[in-house]
């Protein structure tokens, strides 16, 4: 497909071990999609690879995060590839990899001008160290890309904050715990349930998003797609499962109206682990359906003129 490359970062370093001695499978997301016929589908103008490190299980003492040395020199190299590829205005589609992945997309953006985030996920991933019990990013992505936590990770080169912490939007959340919660309420980030989205509507969500992305004349957006926003019945491939999530209607509905839109930068497609799909089930509806979304967004957009 015209203008659009495909980037594969397939990290998995800011989850835990499932189980002890086991490395979570999720790096082998690119190459799992490839053989489902998503790369083949998506058609882009190139297709670039960044090798991750190997996977550990180190927690790290200044911090408190796992493996947060070589999860940031990762994010370095990482961003120095999008950044190549951003800059010849094309659009990138990244696949992970763990939601630690972000923080390569972050430091990109922000060496670009004033970026929202959309951030699509079935748990707010807005927390610090103090909070995590596993100390994984994964699970602390969105937070670090708004400039909250640990020094050493949300602010590498003195670039804090990498997105400002009001054009954060986090949506989709459906882990209902109050302590939990209470971290983005009382941020300056837009949060935005799964009940809320339901309640309000996914066309006046995403036209919001829009909106205020136009109105605050930003560069541009980037979305972010874990797959565990989907229902649990169609996306059980994944480290934290929880009942409920979106259907495929409404996820492919979110997805279209968001990248028809000509301010978006890119997105990156994270945590789906073929390891718990071996028979390739729920990827192949995936991919289906993300394909799908994502030709009919690029239609609207060449229709647009943009």
């Amino acid at each position: 497909m015209e203008n659009v490359v495909i980037l594969e970062f397939p990290s998995n370093l800011g989850l835990r071990e499932p189980i002890p001695g086991q490395e979570p499978g999720v790096k082998k997301l690119p190459n799992w999609l490839r053989r489902h016929g998503f790369h083949q589908l998506i058609a882009p103008a190139d297709i670039l690879s960044l090798e991750a490190p190997p996977y550990r299980m180190e927690r790290d003492e200044e911090s408190n995060v796992l493996n947060a040395d070589v999860i940031i020199q990762y994010a370095k190299e990482q961003a120095s590839v999008l950044r190549r590829v951003l800059s010849e205005r094309q659009f990138a589609l990244i696949l992970g990899g763990d939601c630690s992945i972000q923080l390569g997309a972050a430091l990109a953006l922000k060496s670009r001008g004033n970026y929202a985030l959309f951030y699509l996920d079935g748990h707010t991933d807005f927390m610090g160290p103090e909070l995590s019990e596993t100390g994984g990013l994964g699970g602390m992505a969105a937070a670090v890309a708004a400039g909250i936590g640990h020094e050493k990770l949300v602010n590498i080169n003195g670039q804090k904050p990498y997105l400002q912490e009001k054009y954060v939007w986090c949506v989709g959340n459906r882990e209902y715990d109050e302590a939990y919660e209470r971290a983005i309420i009382d941020s300056e980030a837009k949060y935005v349930s799964l009940a809320l989205l339901r309640k309000e509507g996914i066309s006046s969500c995403v036209n919001s998003f829009l909106e205020m992305v136009e109105a605050e004349n930003l560069d541009g957006f980037w979305l972010h797609v874990d797959v565990d926003v989907l229902d649990d019945a169609v996306m059980p491939a994944v480290d934290s499962r929880t009942p409920g999530g979106l259907h495929y209607e409404e996820f492919n509905q979110l997805v279209t109206m968001l990248l028809a839109s000509p301010k978006a930068a890119g997105a990156e497609i994270t945590i789906l682990d073929p390891d718990l799909d071996p028979s390739g089930k729920y990827t192949a509806a995936f991919v289906q359906n993300f394909t799908q979304s994502f030709k009919e967004a690029r239609k609207r957009l060449h229709a647009s003129g943009s």
